[in-house]
C-alpha cells in the first residue's frame, strides 16, 4: 500500500500498480498492512512496587488506516515500543511472575487504545520472559527453602500429636478395663503432687480407694 501526499497533505492511499507522482509536489510513502511482529528489547523496568525486573515481549500488530498512520505518527513501530514497556511499569513483581496471560491481554487492550489514533490494530501480545536480579533470586530461593523447613516442622508437629493422643487413647483404654490401675495411677498422682512443698492443695479421696487398702 502506497500513500500519496501533496505538498504535505494526504490525498488518497493506493493499492498494487502505476502510481504517477509529481516531483518535488508529491511525496510517496510505502506502508505494510500485513501482521508485523516486534520484540520489545530486553529492558530493566521498576515495577509498581519498585522492583527492578528484565522484561521481554512480542507485539503482534497491523496498520488499518495507512493514511492516519503516516500522518499522525512519525514512526509507529517505536511509539508502540514505547507504551508497551510504560504498560508494564503498572504492574507489580508478584503479577507479572504469577499472572503472565492476564497482563499480556491487558497490554494487548491498553496498547490498542493507544494506537488505534495512529491507525494500529494490536492483535496479540506475548511475555517471553521475565527475569529478577540475582540478589533477588537468591532471596526469593531462601524463602521459599525457610516456608518448606516450617511446612515439614508443622507436619512432624502434627504427626507427633497425632501418635501422643493415640498413646493417651490406648492408656486410657487400659486403664478402664482396670478399676485397680485406675486407683493405683491415682496414688502416682497423689505422690507428685505431695513433692510439691511450694503449695496446698485439698484433694479428695475416693472411697473405693479405701476399699482397695482394706483388701
Amino acid at each position: 500500500m502506497k500513500v500519496l501526499l501533496l505538498l504535505g497533505f494526504s490525498v488518497e492511499a493506493k493499492g498494487p500498480g502505476l502510481l504517477f507522482v509529481l516531483p518535488s509536489i508529491d511525496s510517496l510513502t510505502k506502508v505494510d498492512l500485513r501482521t508485523v511482529t516486534f520484540d520489545v528489547a530486553a529492558q530493566e523496568i521498576l515495577t509498581r512496587d519498585s522492583v527492578t525486573v528484565s522484561v521481554d515481549a512480542v507485539v503482534y500488530f497491523r496498520m488499518f488506516n495507512p493514511i492516519i498512520s503516516v500522518t499522525n505518527v512519525a514512526n509507529a513501530r517505536y511509539a508502540t515500543q514505547l507504551l508497551a514497556a510504560t504498560t508494564l511499569r503498572t504492574k507489580t513483581l508478584q503479577e507479572i511472575l504469577s499472572d503472565r496471560e492476564n497482563i499480556a491481554h491487558l497490554m494487548q487492550t491498553r496498547l490498542d487504545e493507544g494506537t488505534d489514533p495512529w491507525g494500529l490494530k494490536v492483535e496479540r501480545v506475548e511475555i517471553k520472559d521475565v527475569r529478577l536480579p540475582v540478589s533477588m533470586q537468591r532471596s526469593m530461593a531462601a524463602e521459599a527453602e525457610a516456608t518448606r523447613i516450617i511446612a515439614r516442622a508443622g507436619v512432624i508437629a502434627a504427626e507427633g500429636e497425632q501418635k501422643g493422643s493415640r498413646s493417651l487413647k490406648e492408656a486410657a483404654d487400659i486403664i478402664s478395663q482396670s478399676p485397680t490401675a485406675l486407683h493405683l495411677r491415682y496414688l502416682q498422682t497423689l505422690t507428685h503432687i505431695s513433692a510439691e512443698k511450694n503449695s496446698t492443695i485439698v484433694f479428695p479421696i475416693p472411697s473405693e480407694l479405701f476399699k482397695l487398702m482394706r483388701k
